[in-house]
């Protein structure tokens, strides 16, 4: 059965970092695209981050781009999204989900993505 677990999540100051990773079982992860969304209290859920179906192409939101990096190592079937320069818009409960064969933008829109996990919370405040 494909999974994905995420951890990592905590509470950090505005201009800290977080790393979370994402650990799927039961696929293969060089055949499925995976991608961060986040949802913060009364707001709607957005992608923020993903990585394509077997490639290193990645696509990020606006809103994180510069600060936020995903990356894949498939050796241990695992995806790790760096958070850096941390700011209290980015509060969420951050989530991995994952399809087979997504390429290109696609992966950065939860429609497309077919598995999900529980779910970490990001709390970036002083």
């Amino acid at each position: 059965q494909v999974q994905v677990v995420e951890s990592g999540g905590g509470l950090v100051q505005p201009g800290g970092s977080l790393r979370l990773s994402c650990a799927g079982s039961g696929f293969t992860l060089e055949t499925y695209a995976i991608g961060w969304f986040r949802q913060a209290p009364g707001k709607e859920r957005e992608g923020v981050a993903c990585i394509s179906s077997s490639d290193d192409t990645r696509y990020y939101a606006d809103s994180v781009l510069g600060r936020f990096t995903i990356s894949r190592d498939n050796a241990k079937n695992t995806v790790h999204l760096q958070m850096d320069s941390l700011k209290p818009e980015d509060t969420a409960v951050y989530y991995c989900a994952t399809a087979r064969y997504l390429f290109g933008s696609t992966c950065l829109r939860e429609e497309y993505l077919e598995v999900w996990g529980q779910g970490t919370l990001v709390t970036v405040s002083s």
